[in-house]
């Protein structure tokens, strides 16, 4: 489905520049593609009126040859767990339907000063619990590849942040910014066949982010290409001080060099052998075979390497999200934020009523799973140890990176599911085999990288994962440039 938009920022801005289109008229096509493609349920809310004013003020600057760089005048998407003022911020949950904030979040006040239009907010899974954007009270997701939208019979889009992912994959827009916690915006990235990119922990403010799990929780980039996640970057990334967990240091904007100046001599690569793990399709393996030695062609140095605690790191990673959850929804509680009850009852029937109707099974899970790995009998049992076991994940990625200078690993174990089989067991079951390879990167705080490669035989995305140590940002978007290139992965626009 290809369509007559420019594909990437830069040449949007390029033909802004040249004439050959404004800002005004992108929008338009951009908010009628919207409405086109309605039936993937990319989005809760459309901001026509907000893009348009705003692609007024691009094309004036433009034309006054004021423009203020690659992202002015570019149709983005938001997750709508990030507050955008007076847009409403659902979190895709009845406990905040009718929640508009009064201030914008850190990254979206940072694109919206370099000229980036809202074009809407994306649809998610409820308060980012999920891996298949299959939870929202507007209705799942649908992945733009899916070979029939009708019933039960398309693929999911892969969550927490599958509307981004869609709207990105589908042309609707030309960046989103999701969430990721435990791999929520490379996730669908990956079934959606669009970079997915989360930072170092720290480089991006969680300042309005309506947070999951503090210690874990990143704002993720969502492009069709290296080059735009690395734009979007570096107009969102440095010190906030709304943000305390931000890292305080200037941040220096990256600057990538031409794909055929890159040079792999002397990078060592490593392929972690415990993500060859039960469930790796066997497409993603060849995907994962074939690059490596791509790489190794290429003059790098690939060998094995061990991550041994990889296999507990799913685990850990429930114990501590569901800790943080339950701490973290104890504010939505209908009196102080989100939906009450009408129910005239005591205040301790009204906190029951309000979060039994604003909440969904799954947030109402992790909430009562929360609290019991908190309680005092039970706390050195749990949380403790899972907090000492996360530091050993942590160790294992300190310890590998004095070896090898990135990992290549898997995305996502298979190509996206069938809704209907997605569907035929429970959140957590899906979460612990979608989130494998993707979640060990949240635990260490290290920046993680999700890139198309190639279509499966059923014509379907299948991505592969790079990570690296804390701000090595600079050489995963070359490595990830120099095999984007290579490969030349057929996107579905």
């Amino acid at each position: 489905m290809k369509q007559q938009l420019p594909q990437t920022l830069r040449q949007l801005s390029d033909s802004f520049l040249s004439k050959s289109l404004d800002p005004i008229s992108v929008v338009e096509q951009c908010i009628a593609l919207a409405k086109t493609r309605n039936n993937l349920n990319a989005f809760v809310s459309l901001s026509a009126a907000e893009a348009r004013k705003h692609a007024e003020n691009s094309a004036e600057r433009y034309r006054d040859g004021k423009h203020l760089g690659v992202v002015d005048g570019a149709p983005i998407a938001i997750k709508d767990n990030f507050c955008t003022k007076n847009v409403p911020t659902t979190c895709a949950s009845r406990m905040l339907k009718n929640f508009v904030p009064t201030y914008n979040a850190t990254v979206y006040n940072r694109l919206k000063r370099q000229g980036a239009l809202l074009l809407g907010k994306t649809n998610m899974d409820q308060f980012a619990m999920g891996s298949g954007s299959v939870d929202s009270i507007f209705g799942p997701t649908k992945n733009c590849w899916s070979e029939n939208l009708q019933n039960d019979e398309f693929r999911i889009a892969g969550g927490s942040s599958g509307g981004s992912a869609v709207a990105v994959a589908s042309g609707v827009c030309f960046a989103a910014l999701g969430s990721d916690t435990g791999g929520s915006t490379r996730n669908p990235a990956s079934y959606c066949g669009v970079v997915g990119f989360k930072s170092t922990y720290g480089l991006l403010s969680r300042h309005g982010l309506i947070p999951l799990v503090n210690s874990m929780d990143v704002p993720g980039i969502i492009t069709r290409n290296i080059d735009d996640c690395v734009a979007v970057f570096n107009t969102i990334a440095g010190p906030d001080d709304r943000d305390s967990t931000t890292i305080k240091s200037r941040f220096e904007p990256i600057q990538l060099a031409q794909s055929n100046h890159i040079s792999l001599k002397g990078l060592k690569v490593g392929i972690p052998i415990e993500y060859h793990c039960e469930g790796l399709s066997d497409d993603v393996l060849k995907a994962w075979t074939d690059v490596a030695d791509m790489l190794e062609d290429a003059g790098a140095k690939v060998e094995p390497v061990s991550l041994p605690y990889t296999s507990a790191s799913i685990f850990v990673y429930s114990i501590l999200n569901q800790c943080e959850v339950s701490s973290n929804m104890a504010r939505f509680d209908g009196i102080e934020y989100g939906h009450r009850s009408d129910e005239e009852t005591s205040t301790e029937q009204l906190y029951a009523k309000s979060r039994a109707e604003g909440l969904n099974s799954v947030v109402k899970n992790r909430i009562l799973a929360g609290n019991y790995f908190l309680l005092r009998k039970n706390y050195e049992k749990y949380f403790m140890k899972a907090l000492k076991v996360r530091r050993l994940i942590a160790n294992d990625f300190d310890e590998v990176f004095r070896k090898v200078h990135i990992l290549l690993t898997p995305t996502t174990l298979s190509v996206a599911p069938l809704y209907k089989n997605f569907m035929s067991s429970n959140n957590r079951d899906q979460c612990a085999v979608q989130d494998f390879c993707t979640q060990p990167a949240n635990m260490g705080g290290i920046p993680a990288l999700s890139l198309p490669i190639r279509l499966s035989e059923e014509l379907l995305p299948i991505s592969l994962q790079l990570m690296g140590p804390s701000f090595s940002e600079q050489t995963l978007f070359e490595v990830a440039k120099w095999i984007e290139t290579q490969v030349q992965f057929d996107r579905y626009y």
